[in-house]
């Protein structure tokens, strides 16, 4: 019985595991793990410190709440993420989309802009969690690669250009429109602060100098590579510390007019519950859309660019529910909209992090930070944190998809420019939803379009070819052709007009033999339109025979009675023995 008992308890322990994935890796955890995560941790503590206040600023949100947003969605994230190395927190994508839904609501840096990020982050992550746990992973499939890198390539410059009344020291309410902002911000140069301007753009420099220079010339000096990357990545902490001492040390808020971050709460986040409002839910709708999707593309692309390094696994569909929780947990703790950070994974990834651990030892450096270290923040320039920003955007441009989809694909490329174009002078909503119906356009006029050959014998071979591409050999009363893609109703036009077309123009062909190797999938308009085919070439006398049927195919085409009413007779195995049984091989 009690084996019994026990027997009957495994599955559920082993899908408690499969959700709960600390559950499998922290019982299994090596003592020699320790250094590097706890190293890892460290690092990624420190430097996620000024990156996480300077996204709530591009979020429209006090500086706190990047802090809160980064705390507890770590240590949720290592208890049900499957990813090792992946840091959870503020991200430049998500926090754009994040400001400028805020701004359109509410004023920037309110308790209104607040309420409006803790239920963002409450919906987008019970809808991920959702999903998640629907295996519903594949609906980002509809994100094609160019409509990403044109989104991508304009919210790097949407951030950038977002950025530059922070760092012209100017204040004026922010709008959904670029347009808008970047007027507001030129008519108001005349008021720019000098000394916000010379810092920020110093700031700027200084970082981009250690992360693509300094690591290069330390170890040309003979350093390590490890310590190296270590201090090359310590660019932002570096700056942020500078400036705020030297705002400190000469006063710059009150002598130079210089905009700081200003008081920081003392303590651990607060509990916070999201109110729940229909009407901004409603006009939320189209940004919490696009929250949920792009939040999970960038995080799980990231996990699992660093776990093929490693040669480890990352479950999509675990890692929504995952991200989902760590979004519901910000929510409750004064938090906002999270993702994976690529350039913070990075670090925990070089710093030698081993296992989830790494980002509760990172939780905790902010943790104590919060509760030990805030009023030091008092003196933090804005400019500074914008010009973390700015920089980090650096990396964010994608111009090597630009340039490929110009050689390999101009529908791609001219998604790829839709998507830019409607994101830098529409709206981010708009733009990404313009290039998603683009890029399923363009899908749909692609495949209509399909490529079909007319193939023949490679001589001493059973291989069949383009007859315009190599030497091959043919039959007058036989012609074979092959067709690219899918039978369906966008193809079933092209294919009546090409077989009808061959009999037409060729008086003494008896037989069309159609390869289907390259045919996926038969939808019932293409099913019709072949039974119509068949019946008015049997009239000019011409038979149609199938070939290289696949096998999901041909089971659909006799449970629809197709074979039946066709003839298995007329169906065969490989173009080879069709042109072989019409005498043409």
């Amino acid at each position: 019985m009690l084996e019994a008992h026990l027997d009957a308890q495994r599955p559920h322990r082993t899908r408690l595991r499969q959700y709960v994935p600390i559950l499998q890796w922290l019982p299994a955890y090596k003592r020699q793990y320790l250094p590097g995560d706890f190293t890892a941790g460290m690092v990624l503590g420190v430097m996620a410190i000024p990156q996480s206040m300077a996204y709530a600023l591009l979020a429209n949100l006090p500086p706190q709440v990047g802090l809160y947003a980064t705390l507890v969605p770590l240590v949720v994230y290592a208890v049900f993420g499957t990813s090792r190395v992946l840091s959870i927190g503020p991200v430049a994508l998500v926090s754009l989309l994040t400001g400028t839904m805020i701004a359109q609501l509410a004023t920037p840096q309110s308790a209104a802009a607040v309420q409006l990020a803790l239920l963002a982050a409450f919906i987008v992550g019970a809808v991920q969690i959702a999903l998640g746990l629907l295996r519903m992973g594949f609906v980002v499939n509809f994100l094609s690669h160019p409509v990403l890198s044109g989104f991508t390539n304009a919210a790097a410059i949407v951030i950038a250009l977002s950025q530059v009344k922070n760092l012209l020291g100017v204040k004026f309410p922010g709008s959904a429109s670029l347009i808008a902002d970047l007027r507001q911000s030129a008519a108001l140069l005349p008021n720019a602060n000098v000394v916000s301007v010379v810092m920020g753009v110093v700031g700027i420099i200084v970082i981009l100098f250690f992360h693509r220079r300094l690591g290069h010339v330390l170890m040309r000096l003979g350093v390590s590579e490890f310590i190296a990357a270590q201090v090359a990545r310590s660019g932002s902490f570096i700056v942020v510390v500078l400036g705020t001492l030297i705002t400190w040390l000469f006063r710059l808020d009150q002598t130079a007019q210089l905009r700081t971050v200003g008081h920081v709460p003392v303590g651990l986040p607060p509990l916070t519950l999201p109110v729940l409002d229909l009407s901004n839910i409603g006009a939320m709708a189209p940004a919490l859309a696009m929250l949920v999707v792009i939040g999970y593309v960038e995080s799980v692309s990231i996990a699992k660019s660093f776990a093929s390094r490693r040669r480890e696994k990352v479950d999509a569909d675990q890692e929504l529910i995952a991200l989902g929780a760590a979004g519901v947990a910000a929510s409750f703790t004064g938090g906002s909209p999270v993702s994976g950070s690529f350039s913070r994974s990075a670090v925990n990834f070089a710093s030698g992090a081993a296992t989830q651990l790494s980002s509760i030892f990172a939780a905790t450096v902010i943790a104590v930070t919060l509760v030990f270290l805030t009023p030091l923040f008092y003196f933090m320039p804005e400019t500074i944190l914008a010009a973390t920003i700015v920089a980090a955007v650096f990396n964010l441009p994608d111009f090597e998809t630009m340039r490929q989809a110009w050689r390999y694909s101009k529908a791609d490329w001219l998604t790829l420019i839709i998507t830019l174009f409607g994101v830098l002078f529409i709206s981010i909503e708009a733009g990404l939803l313009i290039g998603v119906v683009s890029s399923l356009a363009m899908h749909l006029w692609v495949t209509s379009r399909p490529h079909v050959a007319i193939i023949g014998r490679v001589e001493d071979t059973e291989t069949y070819k383009s007859v315009k591409r190599h030497k091959v050999k043919t039959c007058p009363h036989v012609t074979a052709l092959r067709i690219d893609e899918s039978l369906y109703f966008a193809t079933a036009k092209v294919l009546e007009d090409t077989l009808i077309g061959v009999a037409v123009d060729n008086p003494a062909l008896k037989y069309i033999v159609l390869d289907c190797s390259a045919v996926n999938r038969i939808d019932l308009s293409a099913l019709n339109t072949l039974e119509t085919v068949d019946s008015e070439l049997r009239a000019m006398g011409v038979t149609l025979v199938l070939s290289a049927v696949k096998g999901p195919i041909h089971d659909n085409l006799l449970k629809a009675g197709f074979v039946s009413k066709f003839g298995q007779e007329r169906i065969y195995l490989s173009t080879h023995e069709a042109m072989k049984a019409l005498e043409c091989a």
